[in-house]
């Protein structure tokens, strides 16, 4: 395995100014992270995980037990920068219109009126998406990728920023319909979500074991600034190598046997062009989380299993063998030479 170069290969001509419009359009993010450790404890990695898609416009799938605060993590961070939130919660008895909106006839009026339904929010969190039928899924899907949403003959624009966090609950199967794996590729990531520690969970007790109300989370990121720092993740410096082994790390999640990896019989499907997109994406925001006006492969391992997990599917024989989509990832990962 190659230890990745901290050093970008090739630096650019404008590499300082990309770095202080990196340092002056980030200074929000460390204070944030800290505001949202007062309310949420550890889950440093999902944290990171939703600052990345608010900056790439992406949206999560989140995998958890019951209890883990996945509802309070996004809320959190909606009241912080001044964003609507909405849950919705999916059950087996919904209709398409119970998220979208739908016509109401006004008897006053002698018309239809258009209701507008909890999509209309910047961050929504679909709590156990895989509760509802897939008709219900695909309305919420459509406004993800659509950024708008059709109620009877108008097309209503959703805001922005547009977010959606949707949850799975891995223990219970039973009344569920899970995701098919065209819409699981609508997610940008699919971020797991584990148990605190035992000292984390320390600290969860101090902060939440009592009947008082917490405090409300007061704004402190503004809309523009989110807006402006969009602007700089997509300016930064993606050498030609790195993207070379974006294109690569794809491709072997297809074809593992052209780069000398032989786990050809334990992939049913490999990602689509649109993993290789997002790697980039949210390799360029892992950058500028960490302060760096370039992307390095150090950016592209630390998101892969995120971006990648949901959209490698393995083989029964992989299954038969206990192989999971992680496993065969994370050999990817150390087996493909890194520039």
């Amino acid at each position: 395995m190659t230890t990745p170069s901290l050093t970008p290969p090739t630096v650019p001509a404008n590499l300082a100014l990309l770095e202080a419009q990196v340092k002056a359009s980030s200074e929000w993010i460390q204070p944030l992270r800290q505001e949202i450790a007062r309310y949420l404890i550890g889950q440093s990695t999902l944290v990171d995980r939703l600052l990345i898609s608010l900056l790439v416009k992406g949206h999560i799938l989140l995998e958890g037990v019951p209890g883990l605060a996945k509802t309070l993590a996004l809320k959190t961070l909606a009241s912080l920068v001044n964003a609507q939130f909405h849950r919705i919660q999916f059950t087996p008895d919904m209709l398409p219109a119970d998220i979208v909106g739908t016509e109401i006839y006004d008897p006053k009026e002698a018309k239809f009126r258009v209701k507008h339904g909890p999509v209309f929010a910047n961050f929504i969190l679909a709590d156990e998406i895989n509760r509802a039928p897939a008709k219900v899924q695909s309305a919420l899907l459509e406004a993800m990728q659509e950024k708008q949403v059709t109620i009877g003959e108008h097309t209503f624009p959703l805001p922005s920023p547009f977010f959606v966090l949707a949850t799975q609950n891995p223990l219970e199967q039973e009344g569920t319909y899970p995701l098919p794996e065209a819409q699981l590729d609508r997610f940008m990531m699919k971020v797991i979500m584990d148990y605190p520690t035992e000292d984390e969970e320390m600290l969860v007790l101090d902060l939440a074991g009592t009947t008082e109300e917490m405090p409300v989370p007061q704004p402190m990121v503004s809309l523009n600034a989110i807006q402006q720092a969009r602007k700089v993740v997509n300016a930064l410096h993606l050498d030609e190598k790195v993207k070379r082994y974006i294109v690569r790390l794809v491709h072997a999640t297809r074809r593992p046997d052209e780069y000398g990896i032989p786990l050809a019989p334990y992939i049913r499907v490999g990602a689509s062009p649109r993993a290789t997109i997002n790697l980039a994406l949210t390799a360029r925001a892992h950058a500028f989380l960490d302060g760096r006006a370039y992307v390095t492969p150090h950016d592209v391992k630390s998101i892969a299993m995120d971006v990648l997990r949901h959209r490698v599917t393995v083989t029964y024989e992989a299954e038969a063998e206990g192989l999971s989509s992680e496993q065969v990832i994370t050999r990817l990962l150390n087996e493909l030479p890194v520039p």
